[in-house]
């Protein structure tokens, strides 16, 4: 015999209605005008698509142990002294630093958006370029790991999503 209708479940995931599709919209476009993702980043990087610049905001031993290709190393601290000498105003400033446990990328950002750039926050960080497959250089030459399925396709092959 079915349980009464009072009995019912309720739902962990709808106990907070979903917001108005018009909404929904708003929120997502606002953060894809905040994000990039590796994938999107490293396929840009690769066909050379021009601008923005990638840079790392990383301490100089975490720029040594490893770090995006064509990536600009100004460590967070250094970005208001720095990022006027180094980086054209024109050109849209793309942030990472170590991955998702780490808020730097989100911080340098703010120093970049505070000198008058138009900037984005790579998600996932080195941690995820790195766990993507994607090469990168160290103080001992060109690195690469195997792709870690848990965060991208064996195939190597973009997810496409």
């Amino acid at each position: 015999m079915p349980a009464p209708a009072s009995a019912e479940i309720a739902s962990a995931v709808l106990s907070v209605p979903a917001a108005a599709p018009a909404e929904a919209a708003a929120h997502y476009a606002a953060r894809l005008a905040f994000e990039a993702d590796v994938s999107d980043v490293h396929a840009d990087l690769a066909s050379g698509t021009p601008g923005f610049v990638l840079v790392d905001t990383r301490s100089d031993a975490a720029w040594e142990q490893g770090h995006i290709p064509g990536a600009l190393h100004i460590p967070t601290a250094q970005i208001a002294d720095l990022a006027p000498q180094l980086i054209d105003p024109a050109q849209t400033v793309v942030t990472y630093c170590w991955g998702p446990g780490c808020n730097g990328a989100t911080r340098a950002a703010l120093a970049f958006a505070r000198l008058g750039y138009q900037v984005k926050e790579m998600l996932g960080g080195f941690e995820y370029w790195a766990r993507e497959g994607f090469a990168y250089d160290s103080a001992t030459g060109a690195e690469q790991r195997p792709v870690d399925d848990l965060t991208a396709p064996r195939s190597g092959i973009s997810c496409a999503c």
